[in-house]
């Protein structure tokens, strides 16, 4: 069985990014770049992964875990030495290598998967992974062989006239013949204007060696686009965000306006569902089927099952059941649960908090760390009064409760099945289910008053 193994080059500093920021972990569509391309390698199933690091390399590996393998390149002296580095992880493995760079975060699943198969189809020592442009200045050029093999790999400064009419281009993507590439990687020189150590040379040692150099091209020319500053990372979101809309929408999914509509690269939405313009589905947000989300709304790591409404609201790390209502102009922070049939109105801030099936809180209220049960009404303007300024404390309220206007429930309190609580209430102690709760001061009348004060501004 022929083993893949998988390095990705990610020890570069990234100085044109001009960033505090690790070139790879700039974000595109919502992930790190070198995350995107050890997704896609683990998704095609990858046998093992060595990540070189450099610069920033904590944070590279706090960001891609410990399930992967590390080698560490203190000097940047190019990408043949780059790969060299995992000379200790992969030299004597039997099995095809892919050299991807940290940068390139459009590449796809698809691609790679050819790429590899291709390679073991032909029986390559080597393949390159090239594209076809219009304008192919400042590219690497690949010239073919008779056997429609790659000869070499014409740098632009280097080629002849000829050469520079030819519109293929190396990705600097590769696969190699794990033996035969660390072999080779011995013989790499330095002797260049930049005295770095080229992956590039590899082709040409292999070459002399007559083993078959092969290419697999794209028709996707944006693939192999590295990002190497805030210009090109900002087109990579912009072509990843088109094609992520378009995945959605040849999946059953409505955008009404996909220019300004923002879908993180995992985000699942199910079928039927729309999604309005100006919105935000960020991290692992999984949206259901005949939803309706937005306009304007932000979800972040968010849970929605089906038939669900919600429109200028910002939801982060929450649960929205089957069927309920969100805004407009709601706040949901992290760990809310919002059942079946609910209504969640404007100007309403959940904060850990259950809202149990069929319970509505209209406008213009606040619960912080409450668990509401079936069949509430919680009045406008009412707020549990969670933090005693050490701890936060829990309001409990429980079904078919009716919680009147501008209430305070000051937890830790709770109120029984079907309790009423009037309004204007300040609640500190348990109601009783089935009871009424007032308290409030007893209102007094005072008959004439307002004309002395009339007289009085006079």
């Amino acid at each position: 069985m022929n083993q893949k193994f998988a390095v990705v080059l990610a020890a570069g500093q990234g100085t044109r990014m001009k960033s505090k920021l690790y070139k790879v972990l700039h974000k595109v569509c919502g992930k790190p770049m070198v995350q995107h391309i050890v997704d896609k390698l683990k998704s095609i199933s990858v046998d093992e992964i060595a990540v070189v690091v450099g610069h920033g390399a904590d944070a590279v590996k706090q960001q891609l875990g410990s399930d992967i393998n590390y080698a560490f390149q203190e000097q940047q002296l190019g990408t043949a030495h780059a790969v060299l580095m995992c000379k200790n992880l992969l030299k004597d493995k039997v099995g095809t290598t892919i050299v991807v760079t940290g940068d390139t975060p459009l590449i796809k699943e698809e691609t790679l998967k050819g790429l590899m198969q291709h390679h073991l189809q032909v029986n390559a020592a080597a393949t390159v992974l090239t594209t076809v442009l219009d304008d192919a200045t400042g590219y690497g050029r690949i010239v073919r062989n008779q056997q429609s093999h790659v000869e070499r790999i014409v740098e632009h400064k280097d080629a002849t006239a000829e050469e520079r009419e030819i519109r293929e281009i190396s990705t600097g993507i590769f696969c190699f013949d794990n033996q035969k590439l660390f072999a080779a990687l011995a013989e790499v020189r330095n002797d260049n204007v930049q005295g770095e150590y080229y992956l590039p040379d590899v082709i040409e040692i292999l070459t002399k060696q007559n083993e078959i150099i092969s290419a697999y091209q794209t028709d996707d020319s944006e693939e192999g686009m590295g990002v190497n500053d805030r210009v090109q990372l900002s087109y990579a979101e912009q072509v990843m965000r088109r094609k992520i809309n378009e995945g959605h929408m040849r999946n059953g999914v409505t955008l009404i306006d996909p220019a300004t509509t923002y879908i993180e690269a995992d985000v699942v939405i199910g079928r039927d569902s729309i999604i309005e313009p100006g919105t935000y589905l960020r991290g692992e947000t999984v949206i259901g089927d005949d939803c309706v989300v937005g306009p304007q709304a932000d979800l972040t790591d968010t849970t929605v099952e089906n038939e669900v409404h919600i429109q200028y609201t910002v939801v982060h790390q929450s649960t929205i059941r089957n069927a309920a209502s969100v805004g407009p102009f709601a706040y949901v922070r992290p760990g809310s649960d919002i059942g079946e049939h609910t209504k969640v109105g404007d100007f309403v801030e959940l904060k850990n908090t259950k809202l149990g099936n069929g319970s509505k809180v209209s406008h213009l209220s606040y619960l912080g760390d409450a668990t509401v049960g079936q069949h509430v009404n919680v009045g406008c303007g009412t707020i549990t009064v969670n933090y005693d300024g050490v701890k936060k404390h829990r309001t409990l309220i429980g079904d078919h409760a009716f919680i009147g206007c501008n209430a305070n429930l000051i937890a830790p309190v709770q109120i029984g099945d079907g309790a009423y609580v009037a309004a204007g209430s300040t609640i500190n102690q348990d109601v009783p289910e089935q009871s009424m709760a007032i308290a409030r001061e007893r209102q007094i009348n005072k008959e004439g008053y307002a004309a002395k004060l009339l007289r009085k501004e006079k």
